[in-house]
């Protein structure tokens, strides 16, 4: 009887052998997904902070083209203002 037990847990053993050795793949294909998803999602990370640091540098441009215009504009409205002046005296 002793040896029945033995043999059963050989059995045992081995069953659990085998399901632990179909897991693995499993568990291994699950691992290199996620590592992927990962990679993937620190990738589309970079891009955005990218997009977001050339959209910054997009909105200085324009702000500073925008603070020139206003400038020009004005020193157009005193150059006619001062056009207009001398024509009246």
């Amino acid at each position: 009887m002793e040896n029945g037990y033995v043999i059963l847990g050989i059995i045992a053993l081995l069953f659990l052998s085998m399901y632990g050795y179909s897991y693995l793949s499993v568990f291994r294909e699950k691992t290199a997904i996620k590592r992927e998803q990962k990679k993937e999602l620190i990738a589309k990370e970079v891009r955005r902070q990218k997009r977001l640091k050339h959209q910054e540098i997009i909105d200085e441009k324009v702000k500073a083209f925008n603070k020139r215009k206003e400038e020009i504009q004005h020193e157009l409205m005193m150059l006619e203002k001062m056009k207009k002046k001398q024509k009246v005296s």
